[in-house]
């Protein structure tokens, strides 16, 4: 949530919605839903202003990595209102059938996005899976359960960003929470530059203090190896002074709607500046994590040769549908959390029943 009256955000499943306030960007009737990280926005215009700003302003001058779906948090703009929703075609590697579905060989997986839309890729069988048992997992309000499969217990998290405003910590733990994701930083997707959460030295400090397990994420639009490790060096930079209980996640997304600095990128390349990312934290010390969602794993991620890294899944559907593996699952992206003003995004960590490990189908 952000402070005063600014564009409250709707947590999203690494497919989300916001909604536009007041006091940030100029323009009526905003908003925007992102599906499978990609944004799709509606009624707005092509230019903004925000306070301080001269009006003709590039959006993403002002608001560099705001509108984009991160783990957490969204951000108002000004950006065309004739926008496409993102299909298989334009995701590297993929092609549709004439039943609209993608044509592929040996064991498939059938899903769907945000919108319903259906879809069918091959599951890769160097992958690593999880061994998680689907009909364990049950919905009881707010919260999941994971029941009947003795392997396995959960622990129960949010994730934050600046989004969220000042959050009372001590409540969150109350309120049973156990682990934290929070933003550190992000990269704009307009000239590139580096930026730390606002939110992120107050909101470490306070969810330690509280006793909770703290994890923190980045969102990527690197173009380059380089420039991936660079997002690394600048997220150790910021972590000075700091322990971790949980990783450091690389989360790449793209954009829908508005040209950005990573919307040539291949899957082969994202995967190069993931993998890039995650070497030099786990160099530095921490361990590293990849932030993905189903479309991303099936269309963009070469998940055989991330297989060796942790993966946290989005997913709001009432049962996980990736068939690979994963530690943390974002189940849910209208959480209501004592101390948090307005709803955050929830998540389970299965934990194997001798303690933290990859959940590696032992």
């Amino acid at each position: 949530m952000l402070s005063g009256n600014a564009g409250r955000r709707i947590p999203s499943r690494g497919y989300g919605i916001w909604q536009r306030g007041e006091g940030d960007v100029s323009g009526r009737g905003c908003g925007a839903v992102i599906a499978a990280g990609m944004l799709f926005l509606t009624g707005c215009r092509g230019m903004a202003t925000a306070e301080g700003d001269a009006p003709g302003t590039e959006i993403s001058d002002i608001v560099p990595a705001e509108m984009t779906a991160g783990a957490s948090g969204q951000e108002n703009s000004g950006f065309p209102a004739e926008t496409e929703r993102r299909t298989p075609e334009d995701i590297p590697g993929t092609e549709r059938a004439d039943d609209g579905l993608r044509e592929t060989g040996g064991e498939t997986l059938r899903f769907v996005d945000v919108h319903g839309q259906e879809y069918e890729a091959r599951i890769l069988p160097d992958a690593a899976r999880h061994p998680y048992r689907k009909d364990a997992f049950v919905r009881s309000g707010n919260r999941l359960t994971y029941t009947g499969d003795g392997r396995f217990t959960c622990r129960y998290g949010v994730d934050v960003s600046y989004h969220q405003g000042e959050i009372d910590w001590q409540a969150v733990k109350a309120d049973g929470i156990d682990f934290a994701f929070l933003r550190i930083g992000y990269r704009g997707y307009g000239e590139g530059t580096l930026n730390t959460d606002a939110q992120f030295f107050r909101n470490i400090e306070g969810a330690q203090a509280a006793g909770l397990d703290v994890g923190v994420y980045f969102f990527s639009q690197a173009v380059s190896r380089e420039e991936a490790r660079g997002e690394a060096e600048f997220v150790l930079d910021n972590l000075a002074g700091y322990a971790l209980q949980l990783p450091v996640v690389y989360d790449p997304e793209q954009i829908e709607g508005v040209r950005t600095r990573a919307d040539d990128l291949t899957g082969s390349q994202i995967t190069e500046n993931t993998i890039c990312f995650c070497e030099r934290i786990r160099e530095a010390g921490y361990e590293a994590m990849v932030y993905s969602n189903m479309l991303w794993e099936a269309f963009v991620f070469d998940m055989a040769r991330l297989s060796e890294y942790p993966f946290w899944y989005a997913d709001y559907e009432e049962q996980p549908q990736t068939p690979y593996r994963f530690e943390f699952w974002q189940y849910s992206n209208e959480g209501s959390i004592a101390g948090i003003d307005g709803p955050v995004d929830l998540n389970v960590w299965m934990v194997p029943a001798d303690g933290y490990g990859a959940a590696d189908g032992g």
